[in-house]
């Protein structure tokens, strides 16, 4: 069962879902290491965990090590999306319009994209 990751595990996983396997500590390193301030035993550790926690295998060969994604973006988000509805709206796709509307989230293009998706879903 998938569980919520926290958001320097989710940064990294959104690294590895942007670029293709096998996975290695260099390229999290590169994208992210820098702009973190993060060192490369950090880096190492949180991998380690998303191994730990399911979302990620690992292959040694030789002296470095590589991985591979388990669970993918869409997977990912759509469990984290079920939960932000029903953890903050009550699963009502009106209370998270309403939210969105009211803190100036949507114009008047995104309505008419809203309304056509709308009657697109009845027919």
């Amino acid at each position: 069962m998938l569980k919520k990751l926290p958001d320097a595990e989710f940064e990294i996983m959104k690294v590895i879902w942007d670029n293709d396997p096998p996975i290695t500590t260099s390229l999290i390193m590169e994208r992210l290491g820098k702009e973190k301030e993060w060192k490369a035993q950090t880096i190492i550790t949180l991998m380690l965990r998303l191994v730990d926690r399911g979302f990620l295998r690992t292959e040694k060969k030789g002296k470095e090590r590589t991985y591979f994604p388990l669970i993918n973006k869409e997977e990912y988000l759509k469990f984290e999306t079920g939960d932000f509805m029903d953890r903050f709206h009550s699963n009502s796709i009106t209370s998270l319009v309403a939210a969105l509307y009211q803190g100036d989230k949507l114009n008047a293009d995104d309505l008419d994209e809203l309304e056509k998706w709308l009657k697109e879903m009845k027919d």
